[in-house]
């Protein structure tokens, strides 16, 4: 068992079976150690966030990405990877490029939660003035927090997390000045206030 994260055994087996394929956003919250280069302003996106070309190769693309300036789950940067089928996920996570990559990385992690997530509609356009809000939940879709045109996933399972389970997720562009009367941290909801570094959905 990683030191940052629980397996979920059960999904790890529904993504190998390969039998409901397609199109997957594996989004990804990162917590670094306090010590780690993660937290030292890297912002490299081929070493913060994804081997991009290693992602290339094996069809995927680096969707989105942000640093975190609040969230109720002290997060540090959150980053979704975008695959053409849960097999080319899954083909990834064996490539030997991407194991040796993934252990450069993984001393200066924490904790991480990645969760494979369906869009509900279209994909999330550019967010308003350098904000988006990010929201995740367990249950039932809770209220918007804001007026903001809202782009809602479903949550398929958790690649690796807390124990926890999630249902759905939702990114809101955020106008400056609007006021986020966020919830209190609970086990069931998160909110990250996020600056986004990358929009390349497709």
């Amino acid at each position: 068992m990683p030191r940052y994260g629980e397996i979920d055994r059960d999904y790890a087996k529904r993504l190998r079976s390969t039998a409901a394929d397609g199109p997957i956003y594996m989004l990804g919250l990162t917590s670094f150690l306090a010590a780690s280069a993660g937290k030292s302003g890297d912002r490299d996106p081929a070493t913060a966030y994804a081997p991009i070309p290693i992602l290339a190769s094996a069809g995927a693309v680096l969707c989105f990405a942000a640093d975190v300036l609040a969230s109720t789950g002290g997060w540090d940067r959150v980053a979704v990877i975008g695959y053409p089928s849960r097999k080319a996920f899954v083909d990834l996570a064996y490539r030997a490029d991407f194991q040796a990559w993934h252990v450069t990385k993984e001393d200066q992690l924490e904790r991480t939660t990645v969760l494979g997530t369906l869009p509900v509609g279209g994909l999330p356009g550019p967010a308003s003035h350098g904000r988006m809000l990010l929201e995740a939940w367990a249950g039932a879709e809770p209220a918007p927090v804001t007026a903001g045109l809202a782009t809602g996933f479903t949550v398929e399972g958790t690649v690796i997390g807390d124990g926890r389970r999630w249902s759905g997720v939702r990114y809101t562009p955020i106008e400056p000045g609007v006021p986020l009367p966020l919830q209190e941290a609970a086990p069931g909801y998160q909110a990250l206030l996020l600056e986004p570094t990358i929009e390349r959905w497709r």
